[in-house]
């Protein structure tokens, strides 16, 4: 569960962050649209990672944070729908941050787990049921 609180804090703040750079003037930009669904993706992941135990959830939460911060590096280097940003500022940084959160969580919470006591019960029923 600490995993999940984890990543669904780094999906609040990377939805926060963008929310703040829409309010910010990026909502005149022709990416501005774009924020707003980060924001709304953000926020809608988060809930389902702490309340669904599913893969999808940590699916989405890897995806979120792969395609944002992959879409903020194409902006800083060839350029996203005309907008060119750079690394500077405490909000790049802590959206950044943030998504790298989302990757990583998302990628080890989609690992197989071992759960050891209930594959010891299954084994023990398959043993006496032959």
């Amino acid at each position: 569960m600490t995993l999940r609180i984890l990543g669904a804090a780094a999906l609040l703040v990377s939805a926060a962050v963008h929310l703040i750079e829409w309010f910010s003037g990026v909502r005149n930009q022709s990416i501005g649209p774009l924020f707003l669904v980060n924001v709304v993706a953000g926020v809608v992941i988060a809930a389902l990672l702490l309340w669904w135990h599913h893969w999808v959830p940590a699916f989405l939460t890897l995806g979120f944070g792969a395609a944002t911060l992959g879409a903020f590096i194409l902006s800083t280097t060839v350029g996203l729908l005309g907008i060119h940003s750079s690394w500077e500022g405490f909000y790049v940084f802590a959206a950044a941050a943030a998504e790298i959160v989302c990757i990583v969580v998302g990628a080890l919470l989609l690992l197989p787990t071992r759960d050891s006591g209930r594959s010891t019960t299954v084994n023990r029923r398959a043993r006496h049921a032959s």
